[in-house]
């Protein structure tokens, strides 16, 4: 970006038309400024490139391809111009945030990600029968406005009529969202196009990429190999969907949908699922359908609070009353931020425990690190196994592993389940409580007051743990239950049946000393909500 291109604000009119107001973003060939058209009175995203190597190049094309789009999926170009130094795009301005940045925030679910995917696909479809190749499908490029989704960015784009202004062997566009065909240097088509839109599909609906790695020989090597099925991470999904999803990455070009047809399935297999929801919680006195996916909006403020307010009133650290700030700032950060709030929330501890040893601050501090690496792609879900503690006191631990079913990632899945009963174990402790499920007297202390070294802290906690078989036995058995729950869904009652049995076997018979009664009736909740959830797919 150029140093002109920095100090605009104030700067007085650009072409004797465009008065720049603030900066709406930058990248490495120019920067993007929220302005106003002083002849006509409206307010417009203009795009300065410096006039300098292909950046310039790239914008006349992007300029040429925009002026040739009139759809409501495509950002509109207003004018085009160039002056000794720069050159400038017209874009209407549309308030919003790109897919990627709502990704990240963990903002988009499934109904949300697949409509604006279909609406991707007809900005697309109306593109190429124009005779218009993207060629840089990515998230990065994806508006998402008020009302639908506009695809940005033609700067790579390719019309039929005209010469490439790549070298030979040159492949435009982002490696991760590249098809097969082209990394093998083979012809852009519009089948290129509906590749990068599939891997905006899987990568959104199983929160995460189906082929980046750190290394892009890595990721080139992925994506010649072709993505594994969506099913195997979210096997919940209708089937419809995914055999769709699927059909954008096959390796042959031919075999995928035109962008149109992935557009109109996106919204059939989604409004089929719908449709199927309204019937199974309508007429004939049908009960509602438990959902497994999707948390209330207000849900992760609430147990970054009470995560962050139970650690600051029974660590003796903060000041009287200092529980309730801590507790309210971390539930403003997760409103605001849910990853910003789930650190605010794990660091709460830190310095309390501290207090007891350095080492043992230390080694939480690096577990809690390695959790918030964890819960990178859904932050909001970060604080579940908050919920153990809350469920053991009313006897309901066994019902965890239904109460992290949304989580997307079975990893993750597992994860929240076994760490909610290791965190109700630590809260018995504290309180002085029973322990979890299996009763008994719950330890007073692990032996680490005082200790620097982690490594010796985390040897202590660890024959600490191994003292309390039947509870890691439990803590497993969440974990497996809660990765089998979309499994056993997508198989209907039989597979809800089987569910339930398999977690009265592991939580019941395998240990002895459980307490039988609120884990059958826990495993059976969860087999008639898989059942019922079932009944969607």
């Amino acid at each position: 970006m150029s140093n002109a291109a920095l100090a605009l604000e104030g700067a007085g009119l650009i072409l004797d038309r465009y008065r720049p107001l603030k900066p709406l973003g930058s990248g490495g060939s120019g920067s993007v400024w929220l302005a106003r058209d002083e002849q006509t009175g409206l307010e417009v995203a203009l795009k300065i490139v410096a006039r300098e190597g292909k950046a310039a190049a790239r914008a006349e094309r992007e300029a040429a391809a925009a002026a040739r789009l009139r759809h409501p999926s495509c950002l509109r170009a207003y004018a085009f111009a160039r002056d000794p130094g720069h050159v400038y795009i017209a874009y209407e301005y549309v308030p919003g945030r790109t897919f990627r940045e709502a990704l990240r925030a963990g903002e988009l679910d499934d109904a949300r990600a697949i409509a604006a995917c279909a609406q991707v696909c007809d900005g697309l479809a109306h593109a190429h029968a124009a005779g218009i190749l993207h060629r840089d499908v990515k998230p990065s490029n994806v508006l998402l406005a008020e009302d639908r989704a506009k695809l940005l960015d033609f700067g790579l784009a390719r019309m039929a009529e005209a010469e490439t202004l790549t070298a030979q062997g040159d492949v435009p566009g982002t490696l991760a969202y590249i098809s097969p065909e082209r990394l093998a240097g083979g012809e852009s088509t519009a089948a290129a196009d509906v590749w990068a839109v599939g891997v905006m599909l899987w990568e959104s609906l199983s929160g995460r990429h189906p082929f980046w790695h750190t290394s892009m020989l890595d990721t080139a090597r992925a994506i010649e190999g072709g993505a594994p099925s969506l099913a195997t991470l979210r096997p919940d999904l209708p089937k419809a969907l995914i055999r769709l999803v699927d059909s954008t990455l096959t390796l042959a070009p031919e075999k995928r949908p035109s962008a149109a047809d992935l557009a109109a399935g996106l919204r059939g297999a989604f409004q089929d699922r719908r449709r199927t929801q309204k019937r199974s919680r309508g007429g004939g006195g049908a009960p509602a359908a438990i959902a497994l996916t999707g948390l209330p909006r207000l849900a992760a403020p609430a147990l970054a609070a009470a995560f962050a307010g139970f650690a600051a009133a029974e660590l003796p650290f903060f000041p009287h009353g200092g529980a309730l700030v801590v507790a309210v700032v971390a539930a403003l950060a997760t409103a605001a931020r849910p990853r910003l709030g789930l650190a605010v929330a794990l660091a709460v501890p830190v310095l309390p425990l501290g207090n007891v040893s350095l080492g043992l601050a230390l080694a939480y501090a690096l577990a809690a690190a390695a959790w918030i690496v964890l819960s990178w792609r859904e932050p909001e879900w970060g604080l579940l196994f908050a919920l153990g503690p809350a469920l053991a006191l009313f006897g309901a631990l066994g019902l965890l592993p239904l109460a992290v079913a949304g989580v997307r990632a079975a990893p993750r899945r597992g994860a929240l389940a076994a760490a909610g009963v290791l965190a109700a174990l630590v809260a018995a402790g504290l309180r002085r409580d029973a322990l979890p499920l299996v009763g008994g007297r719950a330890p007073l202390g692990i032996g680490v007051g005082g200790a620097n070294d982690p490594f010796d802290v985390v040897g202590s906690v660890g024959r600490a743990l191994a003292a309390q078989p039947a509870l890691l036995c439990e803590s497993v058995a969440f974990a497996a239950v809660a990765v089998a729950l979309p499994y056993a869904a997508a198989r209907g009652r039989w597979g809800a049946a089987a569910l339930g049995a398999a977690m009265l076997v592991l939580t019941v018979l395998a240990v002895p000393s459980a307490h039988a009664v609120p884990l059958a009736v826990a495993a059976w909740l969860t087999a008639g909500a898989v059942a019922l959830r079932g009944r969607q797919v």
